[in-house]
């Protein structure tokens, strides 16, 4: 009797574990600089005489594509940290870097695999992309700019929605909305 009580444990275990989604796994296999671009306008224009009062400017965009193994995607966090003097507008430095994650992803639904991508891969990536900037601003001769975390949530959203306006405003007259 003990023997078909296990049995039947097993069989409803087994059918429970076919019933539960898979696990996500994800793993980051590489990391690097795509490409990198520091200019220091101070040092190329003279250095400027008079108050300076900095204000820094930071811009992000991210792509992900699909790579030819299985599971595979290239994810590119792209950053773009100016800075201005705002007493005379005139640039301070300007950094560019294009910082890429080579992620193995399993177990993520088709449909929530783009937002996956583009929110948690990066949220990954940044850590390190901020301590180059980090570096590169010291390096070049400004005090280290420890950039604040961004919400890559919120700049998912602020995407979706641009994309979303933007099929709407290309919208030929007269075609029904639904």
């Amino acid at each position: 009797m003990a023997d078909e009580t296990t049995g039947a444990a097993d069989n409803n275990a087994a059918a429970d574990a076919q019933q539960q989604p898979p696990q996500v796994q994800m793993r980051i296999l590489a990391q690097f600089i795509r490409d990198l671009s520091f200019e220091n306008a101070v040092v190329q224009k003279g250095i400027p005489t008079g108050e300076v009062k900095p204000e820094i400017n930071v811009q992000v965009s991210l792509d992900a594509r699909k790579r030819p193994v299985d599971h595979q995607y290239e994810v590119i966090t792209k950053f773009k940290v100016g800075s201005t003097n705002t007493v005379d507008s005139q640039t301070l430095f300007l950094c560019e870097i294009d910082y890429a994650g080579v992620f193995h992803v399993e177990g993520v639904p088709e449909d929530q695999l783009h937002p996956f991508l583009m929110i948690e891969c990066p949220r990954m990536l940044f850590p390190f992309v901020r301590r180059i900037i980090s570096d590169v601003t010291r390096d070049g001769g400004f005090p280290p700019f420890n950039m604040d975390p961004v919400d890559f949530v919120a700049l998912y959203r602020q995407e979706i929605a641009r994309r979303q306006q933007q099929q709407q405003n290309q919208r030929p007259e007269g075609v029904p909305l639904s």
